[in-house]
């Protein structure tokens, strides 16, 4: 009897067993695990490939699995991704680590692995030894030497040495654009005789590529290690723009009519917009206007001087906006010749007709005075 009342309660207790085994197994299919052999690896100038593998152990689950990856230095940064590597440009010379987890893909209700790490120690060298003040400007020319390549850019960088980089320090310069790097070759020296400025006539840049140019300086010692420095710069950033050329100026009456043509770049004549600033000579007089096409027309005083100048940058259309050009070379048209003259009319005009009229008032008064010496006599 005491075996048949306890037959049930021995039945729930089995059946609650077998509901937590299985609530076990699920949970454990459902755990994510972290991703496998991370690595990150330096594939060029301020360049690293971050590459993982997923984790062979992690049990099938029915939902899509990503990647979170955080860059923890030198900046701070968080993605998602489907890939198992990641290529990304920042500087390198304070050193750079990442940590990457698995996670569910499109917000299913799952929790994410632990992170796994890696590290690039940040390169030798002593403090206060590696290059400051870095800039870098590029400009647009002609290339006549390539009719694939009309256009070549040039890049010129300056910088200082720093503070307690020895006497017999010696920098080099390189760039990076793409797939292209290359040494400087073309220096210019302080008085102690250390590179501090460089100059590249013609590069692989694309002035018109939206890719951040990577800069790196290294250097040597006799005295201490010089430790590396990098900089990456966006295109728009430093492009020097050029000026309008074959500014053209006429006049008409009291109708100034201003036309020039788009400066020597390899963006297209719709990326551009121009100012063109006109100086009243005469009367010290400054207008400026802001243009989206390459010809201005005012009414003026015709008979003034005036200086014409035009300056352009690439609009926010064709890509981010940056500086604006340098004026071009003043023009003049008109003259202010005619108006001395007038002037002197009007001066001569108005001495003539006063002289005429203190004659004429001399004339009278010496009239008067002999009318009355007369009738003075008479009586």
């Amino acid at each position: 009897m005491d075996v048949i009342i306890m037959a049930p309660a021995l039945l729930i207790l089995l059946g609650a067993t077998v509901i937590l085994r299985a609530d076990s197994l699920s949970d454990k299919k459902s755990l994510l695990l972290p991703p496998t052999n991370f690595t990150i690896k330096v594939t060029g100038l301020s360049q690293v490939l971050l590459r993982w593998e997923s984790n062979p152990d992690q049990e099938p689950v029915n939902i899509e699995l990503g990647y979170h990856v955080r860059i923890n230095a030198p900046q701070e940064e968080d993605y998602e991704t489907r890939n198992t590597e990641s290529k990304r440009v920042t500087v390198l010379h304070k050193g750079f680590s990442a940590s990457v987890q698995t996670v569910p893909w499109n917000g299913q209700p799952l929790p994410p692995s632990r992170w796994v790490s890696a590290e690039l120690k940040a390169p030798p060298g002593s403090p206060g030894t590696s290059i400051v003040n870095l800039t870098c400007t590029t400009n647009t020319t002609v290339n006549n030497h390539t009719p694939l390549r009309p256009y070549q850019v040039s890049l010129h960088c300056s910088w200082l040495a720093g503070k307690d980089a020895p006497e017999d320090t010696q920098y080099f310069l390189y760039y990076r654009y793409g797939s292209w790097t290359e040494e400087c070759q073309e220096y210019r020296r302080d008085t102690l005789n250390r590179n501090t400025a460089c100059w590249f006539p013609k590069t692989f840049i694309s002035s018109r590529g939206s890719e951040a140019l990577a800069v790196h300086a290294n250097g040597s010692s006799k005295h201490a290690p010089i430790k590396p420095f990098d900089q990456l710069f966006a295109l728009h950033a430093i492009d020097r723009i050029n000026p309008p050329v074959n500014v053209t100026a006429e006049i008409e009456g009291t109708c100034l009519s201003i036309q020039w043509e788009k400066p020597v770049s390899a963006f297209p004549i719709h990326c551009f917009e121009y100012e063109v600033k006109i100086y009243n000579t005469r009367k010290n007089y400054f207008q400026t206007e802001k243009l989206m096409t390459n010809a201005f027309i005012s009414i003026i005083d015709d008979i003034s001087k005036y200086s014409i100048q035009v300056r352009a940058t690439v609009s926010s259309m064709c890509r981010q906006m940056g500086f604006w050009s340098e004026w071009s070379q003043p023009i003049y048209v008109g003259s202010d010749d005619q108006k001395p003259s007038t002037e002197w009319f009007l001066i001569v005009l108005m001495a003539a007709i006063c002289f005429i009229l203190l004659i004429f008032s001399f004339i009278c008064k010496t009239l008067s005075i002999f009318v009355y010496l007369g009738v003075s006599n008479e009586g």
